[in-house]
């Protein structure tokens, strides 16, 4: 193959950000990483940001120097991320400020507040996503108040900030705005009527761009600022995060269920047309648009956040654990010991995770885990059963037979998690690429310029690039996993 330039992935997670170079090689794609920084949220006097601005400033120096290390020939740059989270500009084009976390309190009561200004099945009806107070829906019911959004002539999702900041190009592309519950699935357009109810302008959202389509070269003076070598283009991708890494899950069939696994546990199948019924309604699922016009029919659960929180508090007790070291001890463990309710609220912000994990246990009649190894292997527990439960939901609501299960992102390397998800569902599970995000971003990126063909050609590139892990079902693990899922049904019912 000619050479065809080197392809850059910005991958942006909620708990970190990375920088991969990617290029393919005979049949197959290779992958390093360039580098990579802790994300999290940043308390100011107005609430929880994102630090976009450093995160910027280091993925911008470590482009720089990846053109300076690469052969000749042009750079491309894609960039992914999590869902929901905007930036403001004014007319000026400058930014009003770092990005809101989901995470923050300002949301809080935003559902209720939807429901009665405009009804949550009609949102749901319009827009097939499911109800979360984290949604950009509800941040906006927010922002309108700020004296801020008066001045706002443009609202960019995280990744398409991310390309204005590169190319002076706002867009607005398809995959991520699907997670604003503002866009119809059925047709990728953003819905006016809704718009027009929430009081938010039309002209605030950027002309739309495609995966595959171009935002535009870097700018000369960004270009210069970090000593490029050679021209660079940014490129759209899948630029939610979850979109990118689908496309890199080599699902064998259209009944293989996937799991995107990181700070959240996105579960679902990948359809052809939306499922908008009073069933997905209630089972809380959301369309969100994926590559090729395919639609990801998911159910957002709880991921690694709660290990991640644990994982914090500890570290500020001067308590510095070893990940690795607790996965191995938790394994240990007696399994579904103690388990919580992963889905109740009080999980889902920052705080002292331990201490809320222990008291719910103790609130539920479960024991109550004491080392710190019972309290990974309590979050794990609970998180596989409840991911089990999810995908029992989307067998019902889409009338598909679910036959195996693939699991990418970082979870897919956590053992314990896998054998974990094919005892409780009785399911052959196939693992890997843990960075399937990024392996997404590169190979729409790659796509776009004629080196590799439609999704089902860039799934098998993903098969011979990253051998997969494969897990089968446990059979006494099994036995325990539907003994406890009884009890956490409890549990959650009792919420």
């Amino acid at each position: 193959m000619p050479n065809s330039g080197l392809f850059a992935a910005i991958d942006l997670g909620a708990s970190s950000a990375r920088l991969f170079a990617g290029r393919m090689e005979g049949d197959r794609l290779q992958v390093r990483e360039v580098t990579r920084m802790k994300n999290g949220p940043v308390q100011l006097p107005d609430g929880i940001h994102w630090d976009l601005l450093g995160i910027y400033r280091q993925m911008l120096e470590s482009l720089g120097k990846l053109s300076r290390e690469a052969d000749d020939g042009e750079l491309s740059v894609g960039i992914d991320s999590w869902g929901v989270d905007y930036g403001l500009l004014d007319a000026d084009g400058r930014l009003l400020g770092p990005p809101f976390h989901y995470r923050d309190d300002r949301t809080d009561g935003r559902l209720e507040q939807l429901d009665r200004l405009i009804g949550l099945g009609e949102v749901y009806q319009a827009t097939g996503i499911q109800d979360m107070a984290i949604n950009t829906i509800c941040q906006l019911l927010a922002e309108r108040e700020s004296a801020g959004f008066g001045a706002a002539s443009r609202l960019l999702m995280v990744p398409d900030l991310f390309a204005y900041m590169l190319s002076g190009q706002a867009r607005l592309e398809r995959t991520i705005a699907s997670t604003t519950q503002l866009v119809d699935a059925r047709t990728g357009q953003l819905v006016d009527w809704l718009l027009a109810r929430l009081g938010v302008r039309r002209d605030l959202f950027a002309p739309p761009i495609e995966p595959g389509e171009q935002y535009g070269p870097v700018l000369p003076a960004v270009a210069a600022s970090v000593g490029m070598a050679r021209p660079a283009i940014v490129a759209a991708v899948g630029c939610h995060d979850t979109a990118s890494a689908v496309l890199a899950a080599p699902l064998e069939n259209e009944g293989t269920a996937w799991v995107s696994s990181g700070t959240w546990s996105l579960v679902g199948l990948e359809l052809d047309a939306p499922v908008i019924s009073p069933a997905s309604r209630q089972a809380n699922f959301s369309n969100e648009l994926g590559f090729g016009r395919s639609v990801r029919f998911l159910k957002n659960v709880m991921g690694h956040w709660m290990v991640q929180e644990c994982e914090r508090c500890w570290a500020l007790e001067g308590n510095d654990v070893r990940l690795v070291d607790l996965l191995a001890q938790a394994e240990a463990c007696p399994p579904f010991r103690s388990l919580v309710d992963t889905e109740d609220p009080v999980f889902a912000v920052p705080g002292d995770m331990p201490a809320r994990i222990r008291q719910a246990c103790d609130r539920g009649g479960e024991p109550v885990p004491e080392t710190e190894a019972e309290l990974v292997r309590c979050i794990l527990d609970s998180m596989a059963l409840a991911i089990c439960a999810v995908l029992e939901q989307a067998e019902a609501c889409a009338g598909k037979r679910i036959r195996g299960l693939h699991v990418v992102g970082g979870g897919s390397a956590n053992y314990l998690l896998l054998s974990l998800l094919a005892s409780a569902s009785g399911l052959p599970v196939a693992a890997g690429p843990t960075e399937a995000s990024a392996v997404g971003n590169l190979l729409a990126q790659l796509h776009a310029r004629g080196l590799v063909g439609d999704q089902a050609e860039m799934r098998r590139i993903v098969a011979r690039s990253f051998p997969a892990m494969h897990v089968t079902p446990h059979p006494e693990l099994a036995r325990a996993a539907q003994k406890a899922k009884a009890r956490l049904a409890g549990l959650a019912r009792a919420r």
